[in-house]
């Protein structure tokens, strides 16, 4: 963990919290609203669990950068949490979805990061800087996905 509070931001979506957990927890859909991701996936098919693998490449600096996860947590509909396990930066990302009425829910994701050898000095420096300025984005986008198809 960087020391500093995780970046925090909720949104509201005009979607079930069921609907909302799926899309945001799902790695092949990441390309689909969140800047800089290109592929995702889980290492094994089938219902994920705590434990398993999630794979993600990021275009980071002009090239494809490949990062492995860990399911830390899983409490479907309500709650998910992964870890980073390789490379010098390794996100740690919780995501919460509160049912709201009317069928609509609130989601929250906080993301915090640990840094390795050279990402020590670049999670205070470059990361959290441009994951605060991209979540707001991020979440713009899977709302109006999820809303508009």
């Amino acid at each position: 963990m960087s020391g500093m509070p995780p970046i925090t931001i909720s949104i509201e979506v005009e979607r079930s919290a069921e609907d909302v957990f799926a899309y945001a927890t799902d790695p092949t859909r990441f390309h689909e609203w969140q800047s800089g991701v290109v592929s995702g996936r889980m290492e094994q098919p089938g219902e994920p669990t705590v434990g398993a693998r999630c794979l993600t490449a990021r275009r980071i600096g002009g090239a494809n950068r490949s990062s492995t996860s860990t399911i830390a947590h899983l409490n479907p509909p309500h709650s998910w949490g992964v870890r980073g396990i390789d490379g010098p930066i390794r996100a740690i990302v919780d995501v919460a979805v509160e049912p709201l009425p009317s069928g609509r829910a609130r989601l929250t994701i906080a993301v915090d990061f640990e840094g390795r050898g050279i990402g020590k000095l670049l999670v205070p420096l470059v990361v959290r800087r441009e994951a605060r300025k991209e979540m707001p984005h991020n979440l713009a986008a899977l709302k109006r996905r999820l809303e508009h198809g």
